[in-house]
């Protein structure tokens, strides 16, 4: 079995080499040869990754010997499980396999867990490493430093008798962030050795920020701290040995193969296996379920690494990590990200945050089933915009037929209508986001702009310039032109906040509307990007009635939850691995272009939703824009000219242009027909009564028909002379 190798020592800089050479530990010529104190030559070792705060601790000195262990976890985290020689057979010689171990876009610290025949026989437990200069090493003296016990020799130090040197500056640890070797830490407490509070490290940017408007974003403090795992040491032994099992396994089963790394997660263990040439990826696919038996797991997913010639083998953990919210939160991921719409989703498989933007999916598909953590993924990623978007940002429309889920979240300024759970209040709600993007198109058309980025752009420099900016907009009609009348006003110069659609679960809009449903659907995503509209669809089944062919045309990322069979996840995903997944959060993240991540959930309770949607009802009331799910008596939305949306009422009226296109529809139909009536309207252009009858009482107030007489009847008025008012006839010759 090959693994990757990992190098040998390299000095951090000159003091530590000086210090070395005055105690005698190195030749300063470096011609030493065959002497046991020279630097160590080069050697091997497998290469396993761990989480970020497994690699940050990396000497099982600085382990708190009072912290609590996990019990399940005994044999990966146990004392024994500092850096050892590994189990024989765990090493190839270097001459005759080498595997090149840092590959520019993995970028992960590497832990070594093998030592030199130099080392051992001074026992020197000096961490052997990468000798990149973005990895650096600490020493067990650092534990010492801080009272801690450790390490080898007398003094508990972790350094042999010849090394002993207080005066001697220590190596230093690894970053465990990944920032340059120039940015190296040289702390003399534990506190600064691994981040911990001393007052010096960089704390993220305030979360309770004040933006120009006075919104204050609210503070990350009501939500739960991660739980401290940096007790935790990558036992490589016990890695080692599962994935021999696991060639034994592959073996009995007619693949043949080699594990050439181990990537170790919160939740899952990934073996990357090269298999011999001609070796099919659907035969080890479809091993899947006899692997996880073999391997006495509850479950194992089978995929092609993306861009790579290896099988990844998923193994979940005998004791899984829980991902707090408030940890991606703080992250330099989501914390240090441009991202328009930042989502904060939880941990990848090697344990990083993971974020994405919303703004550039441009539209997010979920799915799971019940239990699989759909509805807690949900709510982080409502909390992800919440706690960076102030209201003239970003509006929310929540849909939620559950009446369970989101109502929490009823109050906060954010919201454009109060959570809708009636279902066809929620068809209404899409409907009027599908008439708000067509007013944002003209009005950016009238700008001359491409998009709710550039339309920003322009408002906010005509406010700096003090500019005016004009568009034309529809005042009367012209009786003897027969043609409307057009009229420059000014354009309110405020910004367009983004709008966000949320629905939890739309398998109950598809039952109310069905076709009618999913004909506003497919507009949206097809169409509202650009105007700064998207859409985060759920639902727990993911079957073909619900998530429809042309619904997964235009939602090109999605997210599936567990789901119970193949079928649903190849419906989600267009592909089988789905039902593999251990639930609770654990999900698969399918960008656009199909490339498929695993991603673990941030996990948020109730009591951190309420207690943060608190801090945000303090900051005003929302404005609510009513007109989204209200109905005039024969049951059509209201198109209400007078009122004013995100945008104010420069054009970006609530239903202000679609009513002035179904005018100009009614006044050629009049003219055309020579008739006009109430019913004649209604009838043509299949509206209800009460909108047919503001048509005409519009066209009686522009004066293109007369007033109804004693029995009801209007005279057509234009440039010829009325000849009666009983079918609104005229005569042209006259």
């Amino acid at each position: 079995m090959a693994f990757a190798f990992v190098a040998g020592v390299e000095w951090s800089d000159n003091a530590h080499r000086a210090a070395a050479e005055a105690s005698g530990t190195i030749d300063p010529t470096g011609e030493g040869e065959g002497d046991d104190t020279t630097m160590p030559p080069r050697q091997v070792g497998p290469v396993f990754t761990a989480p970020p705060a497994a690699l940050a601790m990396g000497q099982e000195s600085a382990r708190d010997p009072g912290a609590p262990t996990d019990a399940d976890a005994n044999a990966a985290w146990d004392d024994s499980a500092a850096p050892t020689a590994p189990h024989d057979g765990a090493h190839l010689d270097a001459d005759t396999h080498s595997v090149d171990t840092h590959s520019a876009d993995t970028h992960e610290n590497e832990k070594p867990s093998d030592r030199t025949a130099a080392s051992e026989t001074d026992d020197t437990e000096r961490p052997d490493g990468d000798t990149d200069d973005e990895t650096v090493w600490q020493s067990d003296a650092w534990g010492a430093e801080a009272g801690e016990e450790g390490g080898d020799g007398a003094t508990g130090d972790g350094l042999p008798d010849d090394l002993d040197d207080t005066n001697d500056p220590p190596p230093l640890m690894p970053l465990s962030d990944g920032s340059d070797a120039g940015d190296r830490i040289g702390p003399a407490t534990l506190g600064d050795a691994f981040g911990g509070d001393t007052g010096e490290a960089d704390e993220p940017a305030p979360d309770d920020e004040e933006t120009a408007t006075g919104y204050r974003r609210p503070s990350l403090a009501v939500l739960q701290d991660s739980i401290d795992t940096r007790e935790r040491v990558l036992d490589e032994k016990a890695l080692a040995e599962k994935a021999r099992s696991l060639e034994t396994v592959l073996r009995n089963f007619k693949v043949r193969g080699e594990i050439m790394q181990v990537h170790q997660g919160p939740v899952i263990t990934l073996y990357e296996l090269e298999p011999i040439p001609g070796t099919k990826s659907s035969t080890v696919i479809n091993l899947a379920d006899d692997i996880a038996r073999s391997m006495s797991a509850v479950t194992a997913r089978i995929a092609v690494v993306p861009g790579r010639s290896v099988i990844g083998i998923e193994l979940p953990n005998e004791s899984r990590d829980t991902v707090f919210l408030k940890e991606i939160l703080e992250s330099d991921a989501f914390a240090g990200t441009n991202a328009k719409l930042p989502l904060a989703l939880g941990k990848g498989i090697d344990g990083s945050p993971f974020s994405v933007d919303l703004a550039r999916m441009p539209h997010l598909l979920i799915a799971g089933t019940t239990g699989s953590g759909k509805s807690v993924g949900i709510n982080a990623m409502i909390l992800s915009l919440l706690v960076r978007m102030a209201p003239d940002q970003c509006r929310l429309i929540m849909v939620d037929p559950k009446m369970l889920e989101l109502s929490v979240y009823d109050g906060i300024p954010h919201l454009l209508t109060p959570v809708v759970t009636d279902p066809n209040k929620a068809v209404m709600a899409m409907k009027w986001a599908v008439r708000e993007m067509e007013s944002r198109y003209r009005a950016m058309s009238a700008v001359g702009v491409r998009n709710i980025e550039g339309f920003n752009q322009r408002m906010r420099e005509a406010r700096a310039n003090g500019e005016v900016i004009t568009r034309q907009v529809q005042v009367g009609y012209d009786r003897q032109a027969r043609e409307p009348i057009y009229e420059d006003r000014p354009m309110d110069l405020k910004t367009l906040p983004y709008i966000v659609v949320v629905v939890d679960e739309m398998a109950d809009l598809m039952l109310v509307a069905g076709k009618e449903i999913e004909a506003v659907i497919q507009r949206l995503a097809q169409m509202a990007r650009a105007a700064g509209i998207h859409l985060i669809m759920a639902t727990q089944r993911p079957s073909v009635d619900v998530i429809t062919g042309t619904i997964k045309a235009n939602f090109p990322t999605r997210i599936s939850f567990q789901v119970t069979s193949k079928i649903d996840s190849r419906t989600i995903l267009s592909e089988a691995g789905a039902e593999q997944l251990v639930g609770q959060g654990d999900m698969l993240y399918m960008a656009a272009g199909g490339r498929i991540t695993r991603v673990h959930g941030a996990f948020v309770t109730d009591r951190e939703v309420e207690a943060l949607v608190a801090q945000l009802k303090t900051q005003g009331e929302p404005e609510y824009v009513h007109s989204i799910i209200e109905e005039d008596e024969d049951g059509a939305p209201v198109m209400d000219n007078d009122a004013g949306g995100p945008g104010g009422d420069a054009g970006i009226a609530l239903g202000e242009s679609s009513g002035d296109d179904l005018y100009d529809h009614a006044v050629a139909l009049v003219l055309r027909e020579n008739k006009v009536s109430v019913s004649f309207i209604q009838r043509h252009l299949q509206i209800g009564y009460n909108r047919s009858a503001r048509i005409v009482e519009r066209m009686e107030n522009e004066g293109l028909v007369s007033a109804a007489n004693h029995v009801g009847k209007r005279e057509i008025l234009t440039r010829g002379r009325p000849v009666g008012g009983d079918a609104g006839a005229y005569d042209d010759d006259a």
